[in-house]
């Protein structure tokens, strides 16, 4: 593990380290080892991906199960477990899609894709009722920094460093994680990126006025920015600007003539106890980017959604996807919507964050590795501290919790390094969520007695 860029990583752990070498010895039979190596044969190796932990083969509600039949609460689901894994409701859609409309071709429209984007811009407030469906998040990024320059007449953007947009050249362009964009060589030009306001241990802790105050700077001297693009709480090691700010931010780009572009991809849908994470903060954005979790965990979909005024450049191309106005996509997104509402799965989301946050309190009272807790909903982050231990050794504690609740049965992100970050589905039942955290606890207790030996 190179420990010298651990600084600069938010997104996702460390594959390469000798932890991981010790859960195959372990933990994987013949079989799966065949499979892993069949796996590493063929596929493109990347980071962050390769090697694979192991072989799954089959998933429903909470858990994954791998080959053999070990079944593993999943805590990270590449937040598109919403509503758990193979919703019933939802396969049984999507097979009666599938008999009747599969493809939509070009030039056509379809019943699925029109009541999707009217469900979708019911949904919203005030005029986001403007919809432009894609397959994939990176996808939509891209259109609404396409959709920017159009309203707007200008190219420059406005990011945070460690934000994540998505992993084509466009979104690496404009995000700010550091990884993606090593060895890539020139990236979209006109980008401005400043430190966003973190609350514990960044560089504007506590002092959120001085992001605000950096965010205006950069408006007044570049004088031609188009777009603020940001994500409204930041996924990855579950970051939450406060309302003030969002509210003050809000206000510098309508002061300034700068669309804000909220990126909502992981956490929209009740994740945070609320449908859109904006609503937290009592703004609305100009453009806004969905998907992960709006194809219901099951099927890719992604959606851009802006206000009605800028319905005015049929003459651009924004998007013209393949699988733009795709019938099962679009049967994906409308079906997830209805779960939603219909299981009250923003109201169980905040009743099961108040449960987390109580018991990761306790469990921070209790170990003093534990540095930070902050989460809202079913998204939180548990934040091993790094004046206690040194920066080396709270990245192996991360680790070694994550292997210890693997072990266990339990799944999720190590994010920074030293963030234990925890997404269940919205899905999942109480008495789950409570076993979850205790192999959490019980992991973290082992840890921290292994530090004071």
């Amino acid at each position: 593990m190179d420990l010298d860029k651990t600084h600069y990583r938010t997104e996702g752990d460390i594959n390469g380290t000798p932890a991981r070498e010790q859960w195959w010895a372990d933990h994987t039979d013949k079989e799966t080892q065949a499979w892993l190596q069949k796996d590493a044969r063929y596929f493109l190796h990347q980071s962050m991906s390769t090697p694979c932990l192991d072989v799954l083969q089959h998933c429903d509600g909470p858990n994954i199960r791998n080959l053999n039949g070990k079944a593993y609460l999943d805590f990270h689901g590449n937040n598109v477990h919403q509503l758990g894994f193979s919703h019933p409701k939802l396969v049984q859609r999507l097979y009666e899609q599938m008999q009747q409309l599969s493809f939509s071709t070009r030039r056509y429209t379809n019943i699925p894709a029109i009541n999707f984007a009217q469900k979708l811009a019911e949904s919203l407030p005030g005029d986001l009722n403007r919809v432009l469906l894609a397959p994939s998040g990176t996808a939509v990024i891209g259109m609404a920094l396409k959709l920017a320059r159009a309203v707007t007449g200008k190219h420059k953007v406005v990011s945070f460093w460690d934000s994540f947009h998505g992993a084509s050249l466009d979104a690496i362009g404009v995000g700010g994680e550091a990884v993606f964009r090593e060895h890539m060589g020139p990236l979209m030009p006109g980008v401005e990126r400043i430190p966003p306001p973190i609350t514990y241990r960044g560089i504007f802790e506590g002092q959120e006025e001085k992001c605000l105050e950096y965010l205006e700077y950069v408006f007044t001297k570049e004088g031609d920015i188009g777009a603020f693009m940001a994500e409204t709480i930041r996924n990855t090691d579950a970051q939450f600007p406060s309302e003030n700010f969002w509210k003050k931010a809000r206000a510098l780009c309508n002061a300034h003539g700068v669309l804000l572009i909220l990126d909502e991809i992981p956490i929209a849908l009740g994740r945070t106890g609320a449908l859109f994470a904006f609503e937290h903060y009592g703004i609305q954005p100009d453009i806004l980017c969905l998907g992960k979790g709006l194809g219901g965990g099951i099927f890719p979909q992604a959606a851009l959604v802006c206000r009605d005024a800028y319905n005015q450049f049929a003459h651009i191309s924004l998007g013209h996807y393949t699988h733009e106005k795709s019938p099962l996509g679009a049967t994906a997104g409308l079906t997830t919507l209805e779960i939603i509402e219909s299981e009250d799965l923003v109201q169980k989301a905040q009743n099961d964050g108040e449960f987390i946050k109580t018991r990761l309190h306790t469990i921070q009272n209790k170990y003093n590795i534990v540095g930070d807790i902050r989460g809202k909903g079913l998204l939180w982050g548990v934040e091993l501290v790094k004046d206690r231990l040194s920066k080396e050794k709270a990245v192996e504690a991360a680790e070694k919790v994550m292997y210890s609740c693997l072990e266990k049965g339990l799944s999720f992100k190590v994010s920074a390094g030293n963030v234990i970050q925890l997404s269940p589905a919205l899905t999942i039942s109480r008495p789950d969520l409570a076993r979850a955290l205790d192999y959490v606890e019980e992991s973290i207790a082992n840890v921290s007695n292994q530090e004071h030996q």
